[in-house]
């Protein structure tokens, strides 16, 4: 199994979607002269701009911007890809005699760069399709009963509602015949807050969900129906992992005839859900230290991440 060891010398900034980080990354990389590595999980494709809330060209030429718009939204793109990309940036701007600012809200990155990743073995998508068949006959609950007897120690760390989480951790299992927790462990163990430079932005939950209503408000004034549109013209299709971004999917349903307001309110609502989860991971990571933003301008949320 191919591991690789956390990031090095590098500043993270992150928080629930919606919660404003494109603002302060930029100013914040202009402030310490660092170039911007995106720690996000869909911004990763090409043609996914609206939905994805992806930084603005006008945004990305103020600071050099990485990992963005890599590969079409047809193809995969695993964590592993990611981690290897993620890696060279860091050398070759670090070459250049910058900081690497990561900005980006997808807790398992930011978990695999802070602690390094035992990836396990290749996705084996025939043998997951008929893991994803037994949920869909079982249920969660019982395969997550399962993964209990497999490999109790990984059933601690993954809710039962968690189906990705569960089919990979039976998979691994059924793949190597050791449980995904062996190879995992040594990547649990955290480092204190003050020893790291990684900042979760968070405000009150009214105001934070306020805000990711507003902007899936302005996602479908911007015109998301239509770039959903333009990614699945002439047949094509999302990839198995874009297809997992918010709102792509609820909008192909409206293009087969659901009513549009009922699917801006479910993707307010999943957002909101996502949001929770978000939160959630960031608080179980020792190294992140928590800005509350409520109020602030830019400059002063900059000025409280720099201790300035």
């Amino acid at each position: 199994m191919e591991e690789t060891p956390p990031a090095q010398n590098a500043w993270f900034l992150t928080g629930a979607t919606a919660v404003g980080k494109t603002q302060v990354g930029l100013a914040l990389a202009q402030q310490i002269d660092a170039e911007i590595i995106s720690l996000d999980s869909m911004a990763i494709y090409r043609g996914m701009d609206i939905g994805t809330a992806k930084p603005t060209p006008e945004e990305q030429a103020l600071v050099p911007h990485h990992l963005i718009d890599v590969v079409d939204a047809s193809e995969d793109y695993s964590i592993d890809c990611y981690l290897e990309a993620a890696h060279a940036k860091i050398e070759e701007i670090t070459a250049r005699g910058h900081e690497v600012l990561f900005v980006g809200g997808t807790p398992l990155y930011l978990k695999a760069l802070l602690r390094g990743l035992s990836s396990g073995p290749p996705a084996d998508w025939e043998l997951r399709e008929e893991i994803e068949a037994e949920v869909a006959e079982i249920g969660n609950q019982a395969l997550y009963e399962r993964l209990e007897q497999l490999d109790p120690v990984a059933a601690t760390q993954i809710h039962p509602n968690d189906t990705r989480r569960l089919i990979r951790a039976i998979e691994v299992y059924r793949i190597t015949g050791e449980p995904i927790s062996h190879s995992q462990m040594h990547f649990d163990e955290g480092r204190d807050a003050e020893d790291c430079r990684v900042f979760v932005l968070q405000r009150p939950r009214e105001e934070q969900h306020q805000r990711i209503n507003a902007r899936v408000d302005e996602m479908f004034e911007r015109g998301f129906v239509a770039e959903v549109e333009r990614l699945i013209a002439n047949g094509k299709q999302l990839g198995r992992t874009a297809s997992q971004a918010v709102g792509y999917q609820e909008v192909i349903a409206h293009l087969v005839g659901s009513d549009l307001d009922e699917i801006a309110e479910k993707i307010k609502a999943r957002t909101r859900r996502f949001s929770k989860r978000q939160g959630t991971w960031f608080r179980s990571l020792s190294e992140c230290r928590f800005i509350d933003v409520e109020g602030l301008e830019t400059r002063a949320i900059v000025d409280k991440i720099t201790g300035e």
